[in-house]
């Protein structure tokens, strides 16, 4: 993943996830970073946790201690896909998202999500995984 796209479209800049202040103001993140950010909000957040948005979240922690089973896996992939659908409106490619959810390699007391995706506008496809433990 590379936060130097090879395009035309302007250099926006984005509030990066969590806010942080540095010397010249709110942190920024460019637009790959943006969007996995905005992932990794989806992933981490529980439903509910949000007060004007308690529909918000995938709540990726709160399954890391369920029972090992394929049924777990598919409730969750399809929870996490509507999430993230919704989420990424606008920026991903809706037909290109998607989401794999199971036990870790080896270790069964990791939950793996594996997320893919093509940006819209660049037609860029990212793929991101992220181990909750």
């Amino acid at each position: 993943m590379t936060d130097q796209p090879t395009h035309n479209l302007p250099r926006a800049q984005y509030m990066a996830f969590p806010f942080r202040m540095g010397d010249e103001g709110a942190d920024t993140v460019a637009r790959f970073a943006h969007i996995r950010q905005q992932v990794e909000q989806v992933i981490f957040t529980s439903p509910g946790e949000r007060v004007f948005r308690p529909e918000f979240g995938f709540g990726a922690r709160r399954h890391v201690f369920e029972p090992n089973s394929t049924a777990l896996w598919e409730y969750a992939q399809n929870r996490l896909y509507g999430t993230l659908a919704e989420a990424l409106a606008g920026e991903v490619d809706p037909k290109t998202l998607k989401v794999t959810v199971g036990p870790g390699d080896g270790q069964p007391e990791v939950l793996m999500v594996r997320i893919s995706y093509v940006i819209a506008a660049l037609q860029k496809e990212e793929t991101h995984e992220i181990a909750v433990g």
